[in-house]
């Protein structure tokens, strides 16, 4: 994979945002664009789009995306929605992660959950493995995900 495209409503928020919240800063790759071939891909008419990329881990990039014409939507889906997709980023403490969260302001959807057999839940491989979602400034779900040890 190269990278994972997201689009914001405020380009610059975003990218402070995901740099000071999750670490992931922007690696100087810009790009913008006012351009009919490029409005054709992305089938959007009339696109004027400027984008920063970063990197995340060790080999994803993330590509944060504002789209100044057409004026966006704002985000509606729920994780259930056909096509709505998140991001999980892997952390090595959950806990410390969620208690720097909630003390920033961060929306966190609910407390960290334990994956383990049991009560509705068939964890298999995942047995162990911690996860929390959190929403990013656009609200955007975003997920962290700790291994068992």
């Amino acid at each position: 994979m190269h990278h994972i495209g997201v689009p914001v409503s405020d380009l610059a928020r975003s990218v402070r945002w995901y740099e000071d919240v999750l670490g992931i800063a922007p690696n100087g790759v810009t790009i913008s664009a006012t351009n009919p071939a490029i409005g054709a891909v992305v089938e959007v008419e009339n696109a004027s789009m400027r984008a920063s990329f970063a990197l995340a881990g060790d080999n994803v990039l993330l590509e944060l995306i504002q789209y100044d014409s057409p004026q966006p939507g704002p985000f509606t889906g729920r994780n259930c929605d056909v096509g709505v997709m998140h991001l999980c980023f892997e952390v090595d403490d959950l806990d410390a992660a969620h208690r720097d969260l909630v003390e920033r302001g961060v929306h966190v959807n609910a407390d960290p959950v334990v994956l383990q057999d049991g009560d509705g839940v068939e964890a298999g491989a995942l047995a162990g493995t911690k996860i929390l979602y959190l929403r990013d400034p656009d609200g955007i779900q975003l997920e962290l995900f700790e291994l068992p040890s």
